[in-house]
């Protein structure tokens, strides 16, 4: 996402240093093509536009490899058919070009009257609004995104396992999201800096590049760039786009994790980047014109649902692609983390994509790098069998030197580990681990685009008035019969740290990935389960003299104090006194 760490999608490469054979047209032309290139180039142009395979015809290609833990399928869903294709088919022995058009099961896409037709994202994201539970917007948002898919589905059968294709044939479908006119009012009106906020980006020759200057990212020379073949990675759109950042903002409550975003505008006919698999999951929106994708299943066991990105592949080391298609506007392709992917424009229209992105460093093995350690200290200081003193002859008998060694105290050495780590689960502390990955969570993720509602019953709307040269003295009043609850569901953990407790919360997070220190505050212990109490009543509103534990004055308090952070929202408007 943003810089330092700019995108989940993202690795960054060493800048581009100019090299002799540079195109004089332009001072940021990029290298001239070789003839192999030309012939690269020649051979998906007849790929993609010759008489029988023009770029609308150009069907989909399922699973020509088994991928060895997710069965090797591909989910498929054509909305011309308006139903779902799950098939295999057997590898083929035949050139690239003989995989796309001989391929006897195929998604058709070609064209049809019928389409996948649904609400517009702008009309999707105010009818969020009447939806009282922030969760339930967030899985509606998301079954809007996969449609016709149903969420539940998709993650029985398709996250972490295997790529998803999704044909429209609408090509409004997605917008309203981004597109290429708000990204030149981007470069027009805000402060996008080269590296930070924009890649510009080439592969030619089997070599990715990239070819920032310094500073500011002005629309003369970014467009310059663009003109002459490059690739333009815009790494933040929600630090500039008010509609991706709400996008955004819903989902991560569905995931748990950040949902960052990049989005990827591409010249006809040219590609911005090799062969590579990422450490996140991808949803791939194509925005407008089209791109011809090809999927790779991962090479081996341990890149399956890998802990980083991988480094630049080419093409003789990923084998032969399980998916390979041309995405049009309003289609999608979700693809999961370790699974290599590429895509080229074709020679007749530009792309633009957006990449959607989550679950990085949100693994299981995550959870234990934090379990871990606290269980080793929580069983130095309570088990004095994990303080005691190793044999003195230990060395003598174990280590790699000794593995063939036949004695019989390797085999009591091994033994007794296995018995201290089995005792070691006894004294993990798992709900303080789970802790510390809900305020990373609450850190990482974007603050929350109110609704009008939200905006009017809270700290936010509040009617505080300047007139007559002087501060109005407006008060709003939180009395015992004022129904309250949490702002949203995502954006509060109360934690224990230490000898304190703090709140940690995500509404006053900037758009800019960890721009700023996590937010929180401390909470009184005689005021511990009053917070509770309001996190576990969400989304339901209470009454302030219904808070448990304590008097009148301190159930006020406690609502006044979490009022006025912004945190919560009210049922009624509230009453203003002067």
């Amino acid at each position: 996402m943003e810089g330092p760490r700019v995108s989940a999608f993202a690795v960054f490469h060493k800048e581009f240093q100019r090299q002799e054979g540079v195109v004089k047209k332009s001072k940021h032309a990029i290298s001239k093509p070789s003839q192999k290139h030309k012939l690269l180039k020649k051979k998906r142009k007849f790929l993609s536009s010759g008489p029988e395979t023009n770029a609308s015809s150009l069907p989909a290609l399922e699973n020509v490899n088994e991928i060895e833990e997710a069965n090797g399928e591909v989910y498929c869903v054509n909305s011309k058919k308006g139903k779902h294709s799950n098939k295999k088919v057997k590898k083929l022995n035949t050139p690239a070009k003989n995989k796309i058009l001989n391929t006897s099961v195929t998604t058709d896409v070609e064209s049809s009257s019928k389409q996948h037709v649904g609400p517009p994202l702008l009309s999707v994201l105010q009818d969020l609004g009447k939806i009282q539970n922030s969760r339930d917007r967030a899985v509606t948002l998301f079954e809007w995104l996969l449609s016709p898919i149903k969420p539940a589905d998709f993650f029985r059968d398709i996250w972490e396992k295997k790529p998803a294709l999704i044909k429209r044939h609408n090509n409004s479908y997605y917008s309203g999201l981004f597109s290429t006119s708000e990204f030149d009012r981007i470069l027009r009106d805000d402060n996008v800096q080269f590296g930070v906020n924009l890649d510009v980006t080439s592969y030619t020759d089997g070599k990715r590049e990239t070819h920032n200057p310094p500073g500011r990212a002005l629309p003369l020379v970014v467009w310059d760039y663009f003109r002459n073949g490059c690739s333009l990675r815009l790494l933040n759109p929600q630090a500039f786009s008010h509609t991706v950042w709400n996008f955004l903002s819903v989902l991560q409550e569905l995931f748990g994790s950040m949902v960052g975003s990049n989005t990827y505008l591409t010249p006809a006919g040219t590609q911005g980047f090799a062969p590579h698999y990422d450490d996140i999951e991808a949803f791939v929106v194509q925005l407008e014109g089209k791109k011809h994708w090809r999927v790779y299943k991962p090479r081996q066991k341990s890149e399956h649902l890998p802990q980083i990105s991988s480094v630049n592949f080419s093409d003789e080391h990923i084998g032969d692609p399980i998916l390979e298609t041309v995405l049009e506007a309003g289609d999608l392709l979700y693809f999961p983390r370790g699974f290599i992917h590429q895509g080229h424009c074709l020679p007749d229209a530009h792309s633009l994509h957006i990449t959607v992105s989550s679950y990085q460093k949100h693994s299981w093995i995550n959870l234990l790098e934090k379990v871990l350690p606290a269980a080793l200290k929580v069983a130095a200081e309570e088990d004095v069998e994990f303080r005691k003193g190793l044999p003195l002859d230990y060395m003598d008998y174990m280590g790699v030197q000794n593995t063939d060694l036949d004695d019989q105290r390797r085999g009591i050495f091994i033994q007794k580990v296995h018995t201290l780590m089995t005792k070691l689960a006894d004294y993990a502390p798992v709900d303080a681990a789970v802790d510390q990955k809900a305020k990373e969570f609450l850190h990482d993720c974007l603050p929350p685009v109110l609704t009008p509602a939200e905006k009017s019953h809270s700290v936010y709307g509040a009617p505080v008035t300047w007139e007559d040269g002087r501060v109005q003295d407006n008060a709003l009043q939180i009395g015992k019969d004022t129904r309250i609850r949490i702002l949203r569901g995502g954006i509060a953990r109360l934690c224990s740290e230490g000898d304190s407790c703090l709140l940690y919360y995500s509404t006053d997070n900037p758009r800019v990935y960890h721009q700023e220190e996590p937010k929180s505050i401390e909470i009184d212990f005689e005021h511990v389960d009053a917070v509770e109490y309001l996190l576990h009543s969400y989304p339901q509103y209470v009454a302030v003299q219904n808070i448990p534990s304590g008097t009148l004055d301190e159930k006020i308090t406690v609502a006044t104090i979490l009022f006025e952070k912004g945190l919560l929202t009210t049922k009624e408007s509230l009453n203003v006194t002067r």
